[in-house]
């Protein structure tokens, strides 16, 4: 399945960055998020690998929802976010990322996030995870195993770069965390499965489609995504009384924990 979602994720990431060289124009989806022919193209690049390979396994994709092309998901689907950091790209910041994760009763198995202006790509199913490095042709060069790192005494943190909260300084202050840094996309989660943070808190709105292929290179690698009870993140929720379907709610990912620090 790795396989399939790297070759999509490369494809990809290549159309992106041919769109980001020339620069693109933007407009608004109902919800008010931007979206860019770049995002389109790769959703489309993405789905027809999917189709192609796995016939019979649904896809959540972002722009195809927003289109209101929406399948009935059973317990295993896939979800993507063809571009996750739009406003990153249209800044002309290079945090954007390609997303492809495989849900499996709840649970993100198997997921890659491919960031194609950086070079870098992370990958996750079962209990391995690595790192990629790509090069201008968008082949990959290198492929290094990671590894979340354990909770130090002086943990990092990570934050969004363009959706922070007050919530998220009172978590940092509660857990005595003084070092922040804020970045964009799914990268948060690539940086605490390479053990180069410790923990990414956030209370503001995220879609399952933002969160499930960096969800899955960190559990991969032995970290864990918890909602602020200290349960599993889960995937698939629709029907949601307090909010639309595949919205998350306020979670907190980790690299490997121990029990007590999975509680916000």
């Amino acid at each position: 399945m790795l396989e399939t979602f790297e070759k999509a994720a490369l494809e990809a990431g290549k159309a992106i960055m041919e769109v980001f060289a020339s620069g693109c124009p933007s407009r608004k989806k109902t919800d008010h998020s931007p979206v860019t022919i770049a995002d389109e193209q790769a959703e489309r690049i993405i789905i027809a690998h999917l189709e192609r390979d796995f016939p019979s396994v649904p896809i959540i994709a972002e722009e195809a929802v927003a289109a209101g092309n929406v399948p009935t998901i059973d317990t295993s689907f896939f979800l993507v976010d063809p571009l996750d950091g739009t406003r990153e790209f249209l800044d002309r910041r290079r945090e954007f990322t390609v997303n492809i994760a495989y849900i499996q009763n709840g649970r993100p198995v198997a997921g890659i996030v491919l960031a194609p202006a950086l070079g870098v790509a992370f990958a996750g199913q079962g209990d391995e995870a690595e790192k990629l490095a790509i090069d201008d042709e968008f082949r990959v060069t290198k492929r290094i195993a990671i590894r979340a790192r354990s909770q130090p005494p002086v943990r990092k943190a990570l934050a969004s770069r363009s959706h922070n909260s007050p919530e998220t300084a009172t978590f940092l202050a509660k857990h005595a965390i003084s070092e922040c840094t804020n970045i964009g996309s799914s990268l948060k989660f690539c940086l605490l499965a390479e053990g180069g943070a410790d923990v990414y808190p956030r209370f503001t709105r995220t879609m399952e489609w933002d969160t499930a292929a960096g969800d899955a290179v960190l559990r991969a690698a032995g970290g864990s995504t918890v909602t602020v009870d200290g349960l599993p993140l889960t995937y698939g929720k629709t029907g949601q009384a307090h909010d639309v379907d595949f919205a998350n709610p306020s979670f907190i990912s980790w690299g490997r924990t121990k029990s007590t620090f999975e509680r916000a």
